[in-house]
C-alpha cells in the first residue's frame, strides 16, 4: 500500500499528515485500514533500493546509469498523492535534507521529486554540470508538464529523471549540443502525439549541499508558438553559451552556505550580484524580469542555528 514506506517503518510525520488527508477523503475508514495493514506480520517485505555508492575511479556515464537506475528502482508515483512537499523557493539546502528523507522512506516518487534525487545523488561529482529542464506539452485540449535533470560532462549533454514514458526520462550524456538533447525530447513527444510548447531553462546547480541559494529553475523561458525553428535553436544554443560562460569565468562568491551566514537577507541576491545579469530579461523571450517578491524569500527555517 502507499501509504507505508518499502522497509515496514513508520513514515515521518508531515508525510503521514498529507496521506491521512487523502485518504479520509476517499474512504472514510482508510485509518483502519491502515492500521490493520500495519499490523499485520503476514505481509512479504518489499525489497528497499540501495542508494548507490562509487569508487573513486568509477566514470562519470557509469555513475549516472547507477544513479538513473536508482531512480527507476523507486517507481513512478501513480497514486495521485504528492509524498513529498517541494517548494521550488527553498534553498538548496532544504531540499538536500528532502532528498535525504527520500531515500530514507523510497516511496514512490513524480519527475519534480526525481530531478531533486538526481542533484543530491551527483552532488559529489564536481566535474558534472546539473540543469533543470522543463516542458509544457500540448495534447487531446489538455497541457502537460514535466521536467528533468540536464547533465553536462565533458562538453556532452544528458538527462536523469522519471516519467511514466521511457523515452521521457533517462539520456545517456552523448548529445553533442543542448540543441539537440531538447530536440530529442521534443522528437519523443511528438512520437506521444503531444505538441511541444514551452521550454524553460534553469542555470547551473552548486555542488555545495550546504548552500541556502534558490535553484534558479527557469532561467530561459521558451515560447514555440513566438519562435521559429531557427530562434528556438539560437536560443537553445544561447542558453549552452550563458551556462559555460558563467562556469568558465567563475564570476561572485562562493555559494553562501549556512556556516557563513550572518542574517536573514543574505540569501537574497543584490542588485550588483553578478549570479544575474541586469541585462537577463532583455535577451530572453521570457519578458523582463519580475520584481523581488517577499513571497519569493527563501525558507531558511530551521538553518540558522543548524551547523
Amino acid at each position: 500500500p502507499f501509504f507505508v514506506n518499502r522497509g515496514g517503518l513508520p513514515v515521518d510525520e508531515p508525510t503521514w499528515e498529507r496521506m491521512w488527508r487523502h485518504v479520509g477523503r476517499i474512504h472514510p475508514e482508510g485509518e483502519r485500514v491502515a492500521q490493520r495493514i500495519r499490523g499485520a506480520a503476514d505481509l512479504p517485505k518489499i525489497p528497499i533500493p540501495s542508494v548507490p555508492a562509487f569508487q573513486p575511479s568509477t566514470p562519470i556515464p557509469e555513475r549516472l546509469e547507477a544513479v538513473q537506475r536508482y531512480i527507476r528502482e523507486l517507481q513512478y508515483n501513480h497514486t495521485g498523492t504528492q509524498f513529498f512537499e517541494i517548494k521550488k523557493s527553498r534553498p538548496l539546502t532544504g531540499l538536500m535534507d528532502l532528498a535525504k528523507e527520500m531515500t530514507k522512506e523510497a516511496l514512490p516518487i513524480k519527475c519534480l521529486e526525481a530531478v531533486i534525487l538526481g542533484i543530491y545523488l551527483t552532488n559529489n561529482m564536481t566535474t558534472l554540470d546539473r540543469f533543470p529542464i522543463s516542458f509544457k506539452t500540448h495534447f487531446s485540449g489538455n497541457y502537460f508538464r514535466h521536467i528533468v535533470l540536464g547533465v553536462n560532462f565533458g562538453g556532452r549533454y544528458g538527462a536523469l529523471g522519471i516519467s511514466r514514458r521511457e523515452e521521457l526520462m533517462y539520456k545517456a550524456p552523448v548529445f553533442r549540443t543542448l540543441t539537440e538533447l531538447v530536440f530529442d525530447f521534443e522528437e519523443a513527444y511528438r512520437r506521444c502525439w503531444h505538441t511541444l510548447k514551452k521550454v524553460k531553462l534553469g542555470h547551473c546547480v552548486s555542488h555545495d549541499p550546504h548552500s541556502v541559494e534558490q535553484i534558479e529553475w527557469k532561467h530561459s523561458i521558451l515560447d514555440l508558438d513566438k519562435l521559429t525553428r531557427e530562434d528556438f535553436r539560437k536560443e537553445l544554443e544561447r542558453h549552452a553559451r550563458d551556462m559555460r560562460l558563467k562556469i568558465g569565468k567563475g564570476t561572485g562568491p562562493p555559494s553562501p552556505t549556512k556556516d557563513r551566514k550572518k542574517d536573514v537577507s543574505s540569501p537574497q541576491r543584490g542588485q550588483a550580484s553578478p549570479h544575474r545579469r541586469n541585462s537577463r530579461g532583455d535577451r530572453r523571450p521570457s519578458g523582463e524580469k519580475k520584481p523581488a517578491d517577499s513571497k519569493a524569500m527563501p525558507d531558511l527555517n530551521g538553518y540558522q542555528i543548524r551547523v
